[in-house]
């Protein structure tokens, strides 16, 4: 292989049914980094009926592995049974190494109304990274999420935390996110050792008016400088309230 296909998306909880799945599934990719991903625990299938899952993408895209990291869980009919949303990479290239860190917050599960606020919207963040069998390595990463996408002093910390885990001297990194900022907030400098496709390429929104009607480019593919790339694009199709990335990776010599 000497090159391989790379999507960054905000799945939006798999919302937009089938059509996500299909636009996965026939889009080739080898790598896929997605955030608010949802998957049920354990999987009965049950929520396959109304949502795209991690589980139906991976078996309609033939991904092979995968690394799941719940923000926070929500349970389904006030039983054992869990709805986890949070990051997942999947891929079709084997796993070397896979962890994942907490950045900040910590791990709820909404049983009803009474702690749906502190399980739900104050859940925590966690970032991933990957060394895949080519030797890149890949992170994964949703950013702290304010209204303002210029962020704040608790943005700039998280990602330097994310920003640490990313550095790299052994393999050539990748990174990818919904990181709820724009190039020019001050979080972003935490990452200028790597190269901003997102900002390279002027991108003036990765949002949908589906939901927004404001352009903030807030979703990124950034690469370290022994990263070559072709084809990196803004996909503006129907499967999310975000814009999907998407980047060919040159392995070749």
């Amino acid at each position: 292989m000497d090159s391989f296909k790379i999507l960054q998306v905000n799945v939006w909880g798999g919302r937009i049914k089938d059509g996500l799945t299909r636009f996965i599934a026939d889009g080739g990719y080898d790598v896929v980094c997605m955030q608010e991903a949802t998957w049920c625990e354990p999987d009965t299938g049950f929520m396959d009926l109304f949502v795209d899952t991690v589980d139906k993408i991976k078996r309609a895209g033939g991904f092979s592995y995968d690394l799941r990291s719940s923000n926070y869980g929500v349970s389904l009919l006030g039983g054992e049974d869990r709805r986890q949303l949070g990051n997942v990479i999947l891929s079709k290239i084997p796993f070397l190494e896979a962890r994942e860190e907490i950045i900040v917050g910590d791990y709820g599960v909404a049983t009803g109304p009474q702690n749906f606020e502190s399980a739900v919207c104050r859940h925590r963040y966690t970032a991933q990274k990957v060394v895949l069998e080519n030797g890149f390595a890949v992170v994964n990463y949703h950013g702290y999420y304010l209204k303002d996408p210029l962020g704040d002093e608790t943005t700039v910390r998280c990602m330097r935390a994310v920003a640490e885990m990313a550095q790299d001297d052994q393999h050539p990194v990748i990174m990818c996110g919904d990181l709820n900022v724009v190039a020019e907030a001050p979080a972003m400098r935490e990452l200028d050792f790597l190269t901003d496709l997102t900002a390279l390429n002027h991108v003036k929104t990765t949002l949908r008016n589906v939901r927004f009607v404001k352009d903030v480019a807030c979703d990124h593919i950034l690469v370290s400088g022994d990263v070559r790339y072709q084809d990196f694009g803004v996909i503006d199709a129907p499967i999310s309230d975000h814009r999907a990335l998407a980047a060919r990776i040159l392995t070749g010599a």
